[in-house]
């Protein structure tokens, strides 16, 4: 009986980190466009939130124990500072909508939503290839990635402009305002995900 290789604790636990990001980006943008219930849609992405911190947790206190790592320490770090803010994004944009009680998204929080959830998909299938050390198949997801950044940099200046031609109510302004903004950051956070493995690529191939 061949004994199945034990999966690298780093490597597994960036993986668990990726399908979480999957798993609230799925969440995120099946229920952001019919809010039914903006405290459950807060609290369930505030429980994926948490299971990601404890997943950083994890790989801090591997890190401080362990020798030799797969990969430059570093670079662990930043990748799992880098997913972190992913999730981060996703949960403080939820609690926006908690606080200011915005239950009709509009169809530019939509857009932003699905350019996430495609973002998702792209930093799994990379992370789980970076597992299996085929590097150079991961820069064909960095790049979607970087591509993914640019369409929310886009519906970030249609949304400003639109908002601002629309609505005249200044704290409606504000509010529709942050998330939209809040949203973008997150698209940003996912592109410093493909710079990181862009980095990781250049260095160890």
């Amino acid at each position: 009986m061949k004994l199945k290789k034990k999966k690298d604790i780093f490597f597994e636990t960036l993986e668990n980190m990726a399908d979480t990001v999957v798993q609230a980006a799925d969440y995120f943008s099946q229920h952001v466009s019919n809010l039914q219930d903006v405290t459950l849609f807060a609290n369930e992405m505030k429980k994926y939130e948490s299971q990601c911190d404890d997943y950083v947790h994890t790989i801090i206190t591997e890190l401080n124990k362990t020798f030799i790592t797969p990969i430059e320490r570093d670079d662990i770090m930043e990748l799992t500072t880098t997913l972190d803010d992913v999730l981060d994004g996703l949960e403080a944009t939820a609690s926006r909508f908690y606080m200011y009680q915005l239950t009709e998204p509009d169809e530019f929080i939509v857009q932003f939503s699905e350019i996430l959830r495609q973002s998702a998909y792209e930093i799994q299938k990379a992370i789980h290839l970076l597992s299996q050390k085929k590097l150079l198949a991961i820069r064909e997801y960095t790049i979607r990635l970087n591509d993914l950044e640019n369409q929310g940099d886009e519906v970030l200046r249609m949304c400003i402009k639109h908002l601002f031609a629309t609505v005249s109510d200044p704290i409606e302004l504000i509010k529709r305002k942050e998330i939209y903004e809040r949203l973008e950051t997150t698209t940003d956070a996912c592109e410093d995900v493909a710079n990181v493995l862009e980095s990781i690529i250049m260095r160890n191939s």
